[in-house]
């Protein structure tokens, strides 16, 4: 691929900031297009404003693109309303502009799986969101067998690194240790479960995307080590400089603020992911491709020090 062909991010949330940052450095041609028309990206990035759920937005926004990267997502409690329009959009964009398209995913679709999770998963979702996450890669692979567009799937897990301020491992575990405070997790801190840096998740997507083999499949992407919480905690607060404390949400607690919040009832939905073992396989990727996510120390030691000059005020 021409390094100078237009590269599309649709979504400037923490993956869709990273993809943009990651291909800018290499000095590829950017345009990244959000709701609002401005987003903090390096100097040379072209931002657009454009509501990409909507298919005349979304074709203009991928007009001249080689390469479209779906990292747009709806508010959580919103997502079975607005992620298939939106996918629907995206898929148009895309194949109006003859580009690839990669989509940055998560794991909800298979819902609560014995073993490590495998892309040949059957779909088993429990609760609306994991559903609605199936459905829209269903739409996306059924998009790409019949010819509409070339496509292919990148999953990570739960992330931090960069801007990840609202993941279940972003300031409720990275601010709090750098202000001494005990993290707040979700479920059981003593089993094992796979975090993704976000770094590491963006330049999957590149790789993705320049790979002919890449095409028609679902991976899952690269990650470090898995740990439990509990170790990952311990990480951050030594990376930190402070003792570690930890604060688990008891389920209960998070029962009975959904009923009132919508959001927490999206995150009800999916707390099995925390209450048991919940360890990523990305070794297909790694055979596939041949390079291995960064060592987890030292994407946490990158992690705090981003949060550390990036405090909120």
């Amino acid at each position: 691929m021409n390094e100078r062909n237009l590269h599309v991010v649709l979504g400037t949330g923490p993956l869709g900031l990273a993809v943009a940052r990651h291909l800018a450095a290499r000095g590829d041609r950017v345009r990244a297009a959000n709701r609002a028309g401005r987003a903090d990206l390096p100097e040379g990035v072209e931002v657009v404003g454009a509501d990409v759920a909507l298919a005349v937005d979304a074709k203009r926004a991928c007009a001249g693109a080689a390469v479209v990267y779906h990292c747009a997502n709806p508010p959580y409690s919103m997502w079975s309303e607005l992620h298939p329009p939106l996918m629907d959009a995206v898929i148009e964009g895309s194949a109006a502009a003859g580009s690839r398209l990669v989509f940055g995913d998560n794991l909800y679709a298979y819902g609560p799986v014995d073993g490590p999770l495998t892309e040949d998963l059957p779909y088993l979702a429990t609760g609306p969101n994991g559903r609605i996450r199936a459905r829209i890669a269903e739409t996306l692979m059924r998009a790409h067998e019949s010819g509409r567009v070339r496509a292919t799937i990148g999953r990570g897990s739960d992330f931090f690194g960069p801007h990840a301020h609202l993941s279940t491992v972003g300031d409720r575990v990275f601010t709090r240790a750098l202000e001494g405070k005990p993290a707040q997790v979700l479920g059981n801190p003593e089993v094992p479960h796979t975090a993704t840096y976000i770094e590491d998740f963006a330049r999957a997507l590149v790789t993705l995307a320049e790979q002919d083999e890449a095409l028609g499949e679902v991976w899952h992407v690269p990650n470090a080590e898995t740990v439990t919480m509990r170790r990952f905690v311990q990480m951050v607060f030594e990376a930190a400089g402070h003792p570690a404390r930890l604060r688990p949400a008891p389920r209960w607690g998070i029962a009975m603020a959904a009923l009132f919040n919508p959001t927490l009832r999206a995150v009800k939905e999916q707390l099995y992911q925390s209450e048991g073992p919940w360890v990523v396989d990305s070794s297909k990727f790694e055979r596939a491709f041949g390079w291995r996510a960064t060592p987890l120390p030292e994407a946490i030691r990158a992690t705090v020090a981003w949060f550390r000059d990036h405090a909120r005020e």
